[in-house]
C-alpha cells in the first residue's frame, strides 16, 4: 500500500490525530511549504502553505444519504479535524420495521414501530460518525434541544470527543416512498399540496413536542442553522436530478430532490438576511443515478467508504449502544453499498475545469459562486497581484462556471440561474465584458431548452461555450434528455432557437475546444464511452455525433487545445487514475484517437484541471494534488481540500497558473515559472491563498 494511502486510513480510523495550531490535521507529504518554495524567489510571496479551513454544513434528507452520497468527502472532512455539521431533515422512519431482508443478512419480521427505527438510524449515524471521527464507534454523544427559525425544536448531538462534529435533526415526515406521490411529505409541502408538514420523533429523541412546519418555516428552520454555524462550505444533494425517459420516474428519491430544494430557498434566505457572515460555496452530490454509472472510487477507497456503512447498517448486530431500539439500520445490512451507491462520489454540478481564464496579455480571470452570485478574481501581471472576490449583480447562479473568450480579449463567463418561484426554473445564463479588461454587463437569459421544470426537472448541465473568429457566441448544454443542444449568436447579437445536435445517454457536462486548424471540437461522456462532433472544417456546422471509440470514463472529461488536435483527459472506473487520448479531425469531422496513456499512477476522483503539461485534481486522500503529464507517475499532495474542480491555466510566457476553491470559500492558486521541469521529477507545486486579508 503507498505511503500516502496509508496515512489517510490510519487518519480516517484511528483516533490519534495530529493537530496543528490552526486546528486542521497536518497531512504530512514530504513535501516543502509554499513559504519555503517561495521564500528565495520572492520575499514578497512567502505566505503560509494552504491548509484545510472553513467550516462545512451539510443538508440531507435522510439518514444515511451522507454516508452514500458525501462520502469519501464528508469521512476526509472529519480526518482533517474541520468544523462539520450534518443536518437531517426527515427521520427517514420508512416503514417502521428495522430488519434486513436482503443479501446475507435476513431478519425475523419486526413490528412496525417507526418512533424505534428512526432512533435506530439516529443510533447508526452517531456510531458511523464517532468511528470516522475518533476510530471508536462508542464515543459519546451529548443530546438537547435547540430551537429553530421555524417555530419547533431540533434535536443537536454533539461529539464529546470532538466538540467541532455535530449532527442537526429535524425529525420531519419522509415521503415514505422514492417516487410515488405522496402529499403529506416534502415534495407535497414544497408544490403547496399541504399547508404543514409534521415531525416523526425518533424514540429516544429529547425533543417531546412534534413540530409541524409550513413550507416558510422549515426554509426558516434551515436557513435559521445556517446562521447558527455560518459556514463556508454548504453540502447539499442534487435538487435536479432528472427523469427515467422509459420509465418517467426520477433518477433519485423525491425526498433527496425537494428536500434539495428546500435547501437552496434556505440558502438564499440566508444569504440575503445575514450580513456579518463569511462567504460561502455550494457542493451539489448525485444520488441515486450513481449506481447505474461506472464505479468513480478506487477499490481500497470505497472499502474504508463501506466500513462506515457497515457501522451505519449495525451488521455484526452486537448490541454496544444498550439502546432498545437497535444500533443501527438493518435495512442497509442487507445490502451495505447500497444499489451500487457506496464505490462512487459524483459532483451533481461545479464538476467542469473551465471557470480560469486569460484576458489580455498578463491578466487572467477566474469565476465561482459565492453567496448564490458569480464571484470574480482577476489577476494582472504579476503571479501574486490577485484581487476579488467581487460578485456580479444577481442571485440565484447555481455552482459551476465556465468561461469564452472573445477575439479582442473579452470574457464572457456562463452558468446555470435557479428561480425559486412559483414556477421552479433553471435557465442558462452569461455576462460578457463590454471593453477588454473592463467590468461585465447584466447577465443576459439565453433561456433552456426544457419547456418546464415537472418534464425534467429542469436537469440541465453546466453550459460550456466557444467564440467564432468573428465575435458570435455559442452555447452547448446538455438537456434532461441527455442529448446536445446548441444556441448560436447571430450576426445581429440575438440568438437562434436551441438546436438539437442530437447524442445519447449523455452524463457529463458537454466540453469544447479548437484545435490548430480552427476546427471546433465538443465532447460529452455517457456510460459507456466518449461521443464527439467536430467541425468538418472551421466555420462549417458541428457534425456527429461520432463514437471515439473510448473506454468507459467516470463521468468529468476535460479538453485542452494540442498540437494538430485536441487532448481528453478523464478517468478510469474502479481506479481513479488519470488517463489522456489525444484527438485529432479526420476526413468528415470524424474523431481519429491516439493511444490511452496514463497519467499520476494514483487514484482519484472528479475532474481534472490542466495547465500546460502540469495536471491537477484530487488524489486518493482528497487533497488537491499536481502531476506531470509524461513525467514519473506520481502526485504532489497539498494539505487541502477543496470544493468543486480544479482549473488550470498555460500562459503566453509559459508559466502555469492552477487554481481551487478551498472549503473556506477562497481561491487557492499555485505557480510554476516558465521553464522545462525535469522530466525525471515530479512537479514540485506550492499553494498559496490567491487574495490575502487585510491587516
Amino acid at each position: 500500500m503507498p505511503i500516502a494511502r496509508r496515512r489517510f486510513l490510519l487518519a480516517a480510523l484511528l483516533p490519534v490525530l495530529t493537530v496543528g495550531a490552526t486546528g486542521v490535521l497536518a497531512v504530512a507529504t514530504g513535501e516543502q511549504t509554499s513559504a519555503e518554495a517561495t521564500q528565495d524567489r520572492n520575499p514578497a510571496a512567502a505566505v503560509p502553505a494552504s491548509v484545510t479551513s472553513g467550516t462545512v454544513v451539510q443538508v440531507v434528507a435522510h439518514p444515511d444519504d451522507d454516508l452514500f452520497f458525501m462520502n469519501p468527502d464528508l469521512s476526509r472532512t472529519l480526518a482533517a479535524g474541520t468544523s462539520l455539521t450534518t443536518v437531517y431533515l426527515t427521520s427517514g422512519e420508512a416503514d417502521g420495521r428495522n430488519e434486513a431482508n436482503g443479501g446475507a443478512a435476513r431478519d425475523p419480521e419486526q413490528p412496525a414501530d417507526r418512533a424505534h427505527y428512526a432512533e435506530a438510524r439516529q443510533n447508526g449515524i452517531r456510531s458511523a460518525y464517532a468511528q470516522m471521527a475518533t476510530g471508536d464507534r462508542t464515543s459519546p454523544w451529548k443530546r438537547s434541544v435547540i430551537p429553530t427559525d421555524g417555530g419547533g425544536s431540533a434535536e443537536l448531538d454533539v461529539l464529546v470527543a470532538r466538540p467541532e462534529v455535530h449532527l442537526v435533526w429535524l425529525q420531519l415526515r419522509e415521503a415514505r416512498n422514492p417516487t410515488a406521490e405522496n402529499p403529506d411529505s416534502l415534495r407535497g409541502l414544497w408544490n403547496g399540496k399541504i399547508p404543514a408538514l409534521g415531525a416523526q420523533l425518533s424514540s429516544g429523541s429529547p425533543v417531546k413536542q412534534p413540530p409541524a412546519y409550513t413550507k416558510d418555516q422549515v426554509i426558516q428552520a434551515i436557513a435559521g442553522i445556517l446562521a447558527r454555524y455560518r459556514p463556508t462550505t454548504i453540502r447539499m444533494q442534487d435538487p435536479t436530478p432528472g427523469r427515467y425517459h422509459d420509465t418517467g420516474k426520477y433518477t433519485d428519491h423525491q425526498d433527496h430532490m425537494y428536500g434539495a430544494r428546500f435547501v437552496q430557498a434556505a440558502t438564499a434566505a440566508y444569504a440575503e438576511r445575514v450580513a456579518d457572515r463569511p462567504r460561502f460555496a455550494v457542493q451539489n452530490y448525485l444520488g441515486y443515478h450513481n449506481g447505474s454509472l461506472p464505479h468513480a472510487l478506487d477499490p481500497e477507497t470505497a472499502e474504508t467508504k463501506l466500513g462506515f456503512l457497515k457501522t451505519y447498517a449495525w451488521l455484526d448486530h452486537e448490541n454496544y449502544c444498550g439502546s432498545p431500539s437497535g444500533c443501527g439500520d438493518r435495512k442497509v445490512a442487507g445490502s451495505p453499498t447500497g444499489r451500487n451507491w457506496a464505490q462512487s462520489l459524483r459532483y451533481a454540478r461545479g464538476d467542469t475545469s473551465s471557470w480560469l481564464t486569460a484576458g489580455t496579455p498578463g491578466r487572467l480571470w477566474a469565476f465561482a459562486a459565492l453567496d448564490g452570485q458569480m464571484a470574480v478574481w482577476t489577476r494582472q501581471g504579476h503571479p501574486d497581484r490577485w484581487t476579488g472576490p467581487a460578485l456580479l449583480p444577481g442571485t440565484g447562479i447555481d455552482p459551476g462556471a465556465s468561461t469564452a473568450r472573445f477575439p479582442d480579449g473579452r470574457i464572457a463567463v456562463l452558468a446555470t440561474r435557479t428561480t425559486l418561484g412559483p414556477d421552479y426554473r433553471r435557465e442558462v445564463v452569461y455576462a460578457v465584458q463590454a471593453a477588454p479588461d473592463g467590468p461585465f454587463g447584466a447577465w443576459q437569459v439565453l433561456g433552456t431548452p426544457e419547456t418546464a421544470d415537472e418534464d425534467g426537472t429542469s436537469a440541465i448541465s453546466t453550459p460550456s461555450a466557444a467564440v467564432s473568429p468573428d465575435g458570435l457566441l455559442t452555447v452547448y448544454v446538455r438537456d434532461s434528455h441527455r442529448t446536445l443542444r446548441a444556441r448560436l449568436q447571430q450576426p445581429d447579437g440575438t440568438f437562434g432557437p436551441w438546436q438539437q445536435l442530437g447524442g445519447e445517454d449523455l452524463q457529463s457536462d458537454p466540453v469544447t475546444a479548437t484545435d490548430a486548424a480552427g476546427r471546433r471540437h465538443v465532447y460529452a461522456t455517457t456510460a459507456k464511452t466518449v461521443v464527439a462532433w467536430i467541425q468538418p472544417a472551421p466555420g462549417a456546422p458541428l457534425a456527429g455525433p461520432f463514437p471515439t471509440n473510448l473506454p468507459a470514463t467516470t463521468v468529468p472529461l476535460t479538453a485542452v487545445p494540442e498540437g494538430a488536435g485536441i487532448r481528453l483527459y478523464f478517468r478510469r472506473p474502479d481506479s481513479g487514475v488519470v488517463r489522456t487520448a489525444l484527438a485529432t479531425a479526420g476526413p468528415g469531422g470524424k474523431p481519429q484517437l491516439s493511444s490511452i496513456a496514463e497519467a499520476g499512477g494514483r487514484a482519484g476522483y472528479g475532474a481534472v484541471g490542466v495547465a500546460g503539461r502540469l495536471l491537477s485534481g484530487r488524489a486518493d486522500t482528497g487533497t488537491i494534488s499536481t502531476t506531470g503529464l509524461g513525467g514519473p507517475p506520481a502526485w504532489t499532495e497539498s494539505k487541502m481540500l477543496y470544493a468543486g474542480a480544479p482549473a488550470g491555466i498555460l500562459e503566453q510566457a509559459g508559466a502555469t497558473t492552477t487554481a481551487v476553491l478551498g472549503l473556506d470559500a477562497e481561491l487557492h492558486i499555485t505557480t510554476t515559472p516558465p521553464t522545462t521541469p525535469d522530466p525525471t521529477q515530479p512537479p514540485r507545486t506550492t499553494w498559496r491563498r490567491a487574495v490575502l486579508p487585510q491587516t
